[in-house]
């Protein structure tokens, strides 16, 4: 245990130090999960030494990844997308798994990758949370773009999340899709009782504690999480299911003036506790050894750079006759914005001997510098475009 509290301590510092120096490099704007990352993997084994996973750590590490997945489903409105944006962004994604997959084969029959699933699940993402904080500082969350980039961003989700529970979570697909269709009932009669089963007595105490210590919103939202993620657990299927699952069964309910005010409190649980965690950990996991040890192993990071951009970038041109041609670019480096779940997925993996240490490397490499690269460009080519006249800065957003 004191081990395990020492770890910790390490971890807690290194959470209260990467947005500390993000805020020293304004200029370059460096996400505070990728400074997590990086941070991690200097206190990690590989370098200082100073902390060390197992136990506790895991533990809450564990609830990182399932407080990151269940924050993301939150943030998913459909009805915000629905109708064009989310056709699109349906096409698009299919379009995207077909390529990304069969570039994937490609890398297994030469040799390069030891899983086609694992490698074509980390090009077909499109991180959702990391891009709504992003567009929302910058003001282009609520612009037509914004709606469109949102449907992106949630099909990019979704679709990778049921593939890793159908064919990573267990071992037989025909298992997995039965598995995978009882818990999708179990969720939906949650959402349906949450919705229905509203007692005056119930709703009139959520709104008291709202602002007292007594949190019952906080506290029903934490039970629907941990009550996914028991279900998922039981079926065999992968926590992050259950955790998305709950987020938008949260989000459904969590309607109307109560709304914010929850929201901002499971942000601040999420975001100030249990993710920076799953971060850190994740890079105190990552063998950096292994990516530089070879340079043919070193020059995959720039080659899945590249991937998750014409993978996921490519689609873009299907919105041709919606946005500006000035806007399919940006929606094309919005779209390849990849991390989280390329380093759930790579964990996953790593865990059950389905991609080498070097390439899960490289991945988790190439979805940071798609964090640090692609959403700065996106915003700086339409601010530039907006300046030049060729189209308003905000536009409405679609009917």
């Amino acid at each position: 245990m004191p081990q395990n509290l020492s770890s910790l301590l390490v971890i807690a510092a290194v959470a209260v130090a990467a947005p500390i120096v993000a805020d020293y490099l304004p200029r370059i704007r460096v996400p505070v999960v990728v400074l997590e990352l990086v941070l991690g993997i200097v206190v990690g084994p590989q370098v200082l030494d100073l902390a060390k996973t197992g136990g506790i750590v895991d533990t809450l590490a564990t609830f990182g990844l399932a407080f990151l997945f269940f924050l993301a489903g939150l943030e998913i409105n459909f009805d915000r997308v629905r109708g064009r944006p989310l056709e699109l962004a349906t096409v698009g994604w299919l379009a995207s798994a077909t390529l990304g997959f069969g570039i994937a084969a490609l890398l297994q029959a030469e040799g390069k990758a030891i899983s086609t699933l694992v490698i074509g699940l980390c090009l077909v993402t499109t991180s959702l949370g990391t891009l709504v904080p992003i567009l929302k500082d910058d003001g282009v969350l609520e612009t037509r773009f914004g709606t469109y980039v949102m449907g992106v961003g949630t099909i990019g989700e979704f679709g990778p999340i049921i593939l890793v529970s159908l064919l990573l979570g267990v071992d037989r697909a025909g298992k997995a899709a039965l598995l995978l269709g009882v818990f999708t009932a179990i969720a939906l009669a949650a959402a349906v009782l949450a919705l229905r089963w509203r007692p005056t007595r119930i709703i009139v105490l959520i709104e008291r504690t709202m602002k007292q210590s007594a949190q019952l919103a906080v506290r029903l939202s934490w039970l629907v999480l941990v009550l996914l993620l028991y279900v998922t657990a039981r079926f065999g299927l992968d926590v992050i299911l259950g955790a998305f699952a709950a987020g938008l069964v949260v989000g459904l309910v969590a309607q109307g003036p109560l709304g914010d005010p929850l929201r901002t409190r499971l942000d601040a649980i999420g975001f100030g506790v249990f993710i920076p965690i799953f971060f850190v950990t994740s890079g105190m996991k990552l063998d950096v050894d292994a990516l530089f040890n070879h340079a043919s192993t070193a020059v995959r990071l720039p080659v899945f750079l590249g991937l998750f951009l014409l993978v996921r970038g490519l689609p873009a041109l299907l919105y041709s006759r919606d946005l500006p041609r000035s806007d399919l670019l940006p929606l094309g480096l919005l779209s390849a914005t990849a991390l989280p779940l390329v380093v759930a997925v790579t964990a996953i993996a790593l865990d059950t001997g389905r991609i080498r240490p070097g390439n899960a490397a490289a991945l988790v490499g190439a979805g940071m510098l798609s964090v640090l690269i692609f959403p700065m460009a996106a915003l700086a080519l339409r601010r530039r475009t907006a300046q030049s006249g060729a189209i308003p800065a905000t536009q409405p957003t679609p009917p």
